[in-house]
């Protein structure tokens, strides 16, 4: 690379992970290295050394890489026979590494790439046996890569080191424990500040301690990746599904309920077991029969569909689930509620004909934007992706050629901009994929709609069309949340569990003064409860604090939990059935009537919109 070219950022977080690792070798001379690819933010490296690094242990290393890219060190690339690979780390008592360049020389890069995670190492086209490799030059530092690095140390951008975790050696936990050192890297400064910014405050409002700290739900060992929904936990849940309801049955669908315990049979017709398998819980009932716990919807769908012949007349048919799935996910790939084995899925088939493609297609998009819209993920916080065949599917080409043109010209017929993903489709067909912006400006994939001519025809769907003969139908499989779990905690940390009102599971916390005041207090909450509210559970959501706490205490407590309202009740309030009311960010509307109070609220549980915009999106 010439003085003159600027490297990429992938190329200057490769860079930065081996000036850190040169650092450390200063500040450790006996320091053993494992493997140092690049991450979303920056990098890391797996190091052992003899001692416990600590919070200043990170600044020293911090400013001894300041000193290097300062330095202007070049940074040079050598080929090497692997037999001197090893001699040379041998003799540098890298056994890390020698086991690296031993496993590199008998099984190549897929093997190691694999086992480590670091895919920088050599060559990816190399899978057979390793013959050589290539070295980079840091000073005194020597390491195995594949690069390519910045020929300089001082274009390596902005950095700033984050965190240490302990990391088994190739992810095994019978091997010794490294201590994987974090970084992030940029290419300036502002945009590593915002970086940090955004990791210091996704820790802030990472669902899982909210979702302790506010009483929604638990995870245990007992049950892995399943949910312990606490109650208001499963107040959240509902609200959410009943929206989602209360949306689909206005544009046509039909909701079902199908088997989670399935005959591996149906599953071998649809593809599912071949393509899907190792995701799947497989269970043997009878000898010689094995069942397969339901993973998706669709295969069942098709089904219900098929117990009674239709005629093109009955087209579209739009067959939505809440369904209960298995997923066979893999431990460390799971994630709080973010990423789980037990999931329910808003999920639904539109069978159809080929000329309602567009149609649906579009009314599905309506659908879907007007409910991304009410969650507060409107307008630009919504990014649009279109993703096409994969390698490993199912289907003729032909097949797969008309799938991806009537996606490409239902978005275009809807005016959505997207980008197209290669190779990133379902098995079966194309899918649109709907990327929401959070709060603090991350992405999260959330709604789909796939358009499959594979399945329907696999398994033996048809309807009679108006030429009298039999058709298979489209297929269009849609999930607009996708897994309620996974949206729940995506809603937390988008909302830093402060809930926009309608979807509050405590809505209003009543805080009598004194004793006296408790009658008065039941009182408020009983009409609250009655209210009539559109999707609400249980009239207005309001629970009563007659603990001998001090007033103000029970106020900081209704902030903690993050509820939007505070209702104070004394003595003037009961004589004039009034509340005094505070809201959650500290504003005091003081003294209003309680009918008043009733008809704000309800406005707000009516509309989904909160008449405070700290409620929209609050600070933690």
């Amino acid at each position: 690379m010439s003085d003159f070219q600027q490297p990429d950022l992938d190329t200057m977080r490769h860079s930065a992970a081996h000036i850190m690792a040169a650092a450390i070798q200063s500040l450790w001379p006996t320091a053993k290295f494992g493997v140092g690819p690049t991450t979303e933010h920056g990098f890391y490296y797996d190091v052992l050394v003899d001692t416990a690094i600590s919070a200043e242990d990170l600044q020293r290393i911090e400013d001894k890489m300041k000193q290097i890219i300062k330095a202007k060190v070049m940074i040079e690339r050598e080929e090497w026979p692997i037999d001197k690979a090893i001699e040379y780390m041998r003799e540098h008592k890298q056994d890390f590494k020698v086991e690296l360049l031993e496993l590199l020389k008998s099984k190549g890069s897929t093997a190691v790439a694999e086992e480590t995670g670091d895919k920088g190492l050599v060559a990816e086209s190399e899978n057979a046996g390793v013959s050589s490799v290539s070295f980079y030059k840091l000073g005194d530092f020597v390491d195995l890569c594949r690069g390519p690095h910045v020929n300089r140390t001082d274009k390596v951008g902005a950095l700033k080191l984050m965190s240490v975790a302990g990391a088994y050696w190739r992810g095994k936990s019978e091997n010794p424990q490294l201590q994987r050192i974090y970084g992030f890297c940029y290419e300036t400064k502002e945009e590593l500040d915002k970086a940090i910014w955004q990791q210091e405050e996704a820790e802030k409002r990472d669902h899982r301690k909210l979702g302790r700290e506010l009483k929604l739900f638990h995870m245990q060992e007992e049950a892995a990746g399943q949910v312990f929904w606490h109650s208001r936990g499963w107040t959240l849940f509902r609200l959410l599904e009943n929206f989602i309801r209360q949306r689909i049955s206005k544009d046509g669908y039909v909701e079902v309920n199908t088997p989670q315990l399935v005959d591996s049979s149906l599953y071998k017709a649809s593809g599912h077991w071949d393509f899907y398998g190792d995701n799947m819980f497989k269970v043997q009932v009878e000898e010689e029969r094995v069942f397969g716990l339901k993973p998706m919807n669709c295969p069942c769908h098709v089904q219900i569909f098929k117990s009674e012949l239709k005629s093109y007349r009955e087209l579209p048919l739009r067959m939505a689930e809440f369904g209960s799935c298995m997923r066979n996910e893999a431990s460390g790939a799971m994630h709080g509620i973010m990423r789980v084995r037990a999931m329910t899925q808003d999920d639904a088939h539109i069978f159809c004909r080929e000329d309602q493609i567009e149609s649906e297609s579009l009314k599905y998009f309506k659908l879907q934007l007007g409910i991304y819209e009410v969650l507060g993920f409107g307008g630009n916080n919504i990014k649009v992706k279109l993703a096409l065949r994969p390698d490993k599917r199912a289907g003729r080409d032909e097949l797969w050629d008309k799938a991806e043109d009537g996606l490409r010209h239902a978005l275009r017929g809807a005016g959505l901009e997207f980008t197209e993903v290669p190779n990133d489709g379902a098995f079966y067909g194309p899918k649109v994929e709907f990327h929401l912006t959070d709060a603090i400006g991350r992405s999260w994939q959330c709604g789909t709609l796939q358009l499959d001519f594979v399945l329907p025809e696999r398994l033996g769907a048809e309807y009679i069309g108006e030429d009298s003969q039999r058709h298979a139908p489209v297929m269009l499989h849609r999930a607009a949340l996708g897994s309620l779990e996974r949206f729940i905690g995506i809603l937390i940390e988008h909302h830093a569990g402060a809930f926009p009102v309608w979807l509050s599971p405590v809505q209003a916390r009543i805080i009598p003064i004194a004793d006296r005041h408790i009658d008065y207090a039941n009182k408020v909450q009983h009409m609250l409860s009655e209210c009539d509210i559109p999707l609400t559970i249980e009239g207005i959501r309001a629970d009563v604090d007659a603990s001998a706490e001090r007033m103000q205490k029970k106020i900081r407590e209704a902030q903690l939990e993050k509820i939007p309202y505070m209702l104070v009740v004394g003595d003037r309030e009961a004589e004039t059935e009034s509340v005094s009311v505070r809201l959650r960010n500290g504003t005091d509307l003081g003294s209003i009537p309680l009918a008043q109070f009733i008809e704000r609220i309800t406005t707000e549980c009516t509309t989904r919109k909160d008449m405070e915009a700290e409620a929209v999106i609050s600070a933690a």
